[in-house]
């Protein structure tokens, strides 16, 4: 059975835009992870105070009949494979896999949190969840249309 899945990347380093796609075409060639559609990109302003060129971001429907957990090894090896490094939290980025939401599940294991923690106070999630989905519920938080409208800051824009 596939899973409706949507996943969050990210990107400050090196080509951001570029980086993205390649992680999208790299998540493409998994067999078992069906990419349906990519959001636009966005540019927001880094978050945590660390300071750190802009972020390009994006959102990334799949279906897939893994595991969240097994979907999780791919993107974080995606990531290495990608040249990813870890560093402080917050902090610059070559790519960013983030798994949003996994169908209507909540999920809260050691080292996975579904809906992604913090999901619904961050714009560079909704807006491009939102151009994916404009109807979509997220699970604990409610309706996309009523978190986007309720966020504070939004500084974010089209690339």
């Amino acid at each position: 059975m596939n899973h409706r899945v949507f996943l969050g990347l990210g990107s400050n380093l090196g080509e951001p835009r570029r980086n993205i796609l390649r992680a999208v075409d790299l998540l493409r060639e998994q067999s078992q992870c069906e990419a349906a559609q990519l959001s636009p990109l966005y540019v927001t302003p880094p978050m945590g105070g660390v300071t750190q060129p802009d972020f390009i971001n994006a959102a990334l429907e799949i279906y897939t009949p893994l595991a969240p957990l097994d979907l999780l090894e791919i993107c974080k090896a995606i990531e290495q494979d990608m040249g990813r490094e870890q560093s402080v939290r917050w902090g610059p980025r070559l790519i960013d896999i983030d798994i949003l939401l996994y169908a209507d599940r909540i999920i809260d294991e050691p080292n996975l949190s579904i809906p992604h923690i913090g999901l619904g106070e961050r714009s560079f999630v909704l807006y491009p969840l939102a151009d994916l989905d404009s109807q979509l519920v997220i699970p604990g938080s409610g309706p996309i249309n009523q978190l986007k409208s309720a966020l504070k800051d939004t500084e974010i824009r089209p690339l």
